[in-house]
């Protein structure tokens, strides 16, 4: 999982650090964290209001009904969710916002979303969103009782690495709402899709491209370790040691602008 201090690096808050899981007996109050995680999840993080949540749905699962893969298939095919993301939408746009949202991951290549355009077609929209929460690999990473979460951000089996850049541009943080950015010509990623080629992620902090961090560069990545020293010219908030990801080339200016800052050098490894 990407670290804080990498977040706030490279532009976004951190995500969900441990899956979330319904588990056996569990509290009235694990079950509401349960479904409100998955309102979150399955709705892009976009603010539900108490008229709309199905309630008939979180009765059947807080009553062991139905199992948390079952309530997360409801809320998808819901007309809640094709109000919020299909109709107004385009097509390539949808597809890449049911990957974030049901697998919790950015599509890989332009086959991935010719396989659901075709499928949407040939068998309708409740047939292409069974087609993600059946699919082995919902059942491998969140079985039948772990919400969803974007896994873009760590490594794991079967994952391809362009996934990691694609992931940045599709989450920017839980303080954004995937519903306020739906409203695009064409979907974010059909460009790099159509040339199979990976778009450089974009630091905030730094103001440049990660060059490294979406192919077999990485070993051109450096992670600089500093800790703020106090200054007496300005009031300083303490946040203990913080990491930055850059580039080889961006690793001088880096230290000379942090050295200037009155920050001290911890250390720089390979990142």
């Amino acid at each position: 999982m990407t670290s804080e201090a990498s977040a706030r690096l490279l532009g976004f808050e951190t995500v969900q650090l441990s899956p979330l899981e319904l588990r056996d007996n569990a509290s009235d109050t694990d079950i509401e964290s349960v479904i409100w995680a998955a309102y979150r999840q399955v709705f892009g993080n976009d603010h539900l209001m108490s008229n709309e949540r199905l309630v008939s749905v979180e009765s059947l699962l807080t009553q062991g009904y139905i199992r948390v893969c079952d309530f997360v298939r409801a809320l998808a095919l819901s007309e809640l969710y094709k109000e919020k993301f299909f109709y107004s939408t385009p097509h390539v746009r949808f597809i890449e916002l049911n990957f974030k949202h049901l697998l919790g991951r950015a599509p890989y290549d332009e086959a991935e979303i010719s396989e659901h355009v075709n499928r949407y077609v040939d068998e309708g929209y409740e047939a292409d969103i069974n087609s993600y929460i059946d699919s082995l690999e919902y059942q491998e990473n969140f079985g039948m009782n772990v919400v969803p979460f974007y896994r873009g951000f760590s490594t794991q089996r079967s994952q391809k690495t362009v996934g990691f850049g694609r992931m940045f541009q599709l989450y920017r943080g839980a303080a954004s709402s995937d519903r306020a950015r739906v409203n695009h010509k064409k979907g974010r990623l059909t460009e790099e899709l159509a040339q199979n080629s990976a778009r450089p992620v974009r630091a905030s902090t730094l103001g440049k491209e990660l060059q490294g961090v979406t192919g077999g560069d990485r070993e051109k990545l450096y992670r600089v370790r500093v800790s703020q020293s106090a200054s007496g010219r300005t009031p300083q908030v303490r946040f203990g040691v913080q990491e930055y990801v850059v580039t080889y080339e961006q690793l001088t200016p880096t230290l000379q602008r942090l050295n200037k800052r009155g920050s001290r050098i911890v250390g720089v490894t390979s990142a």
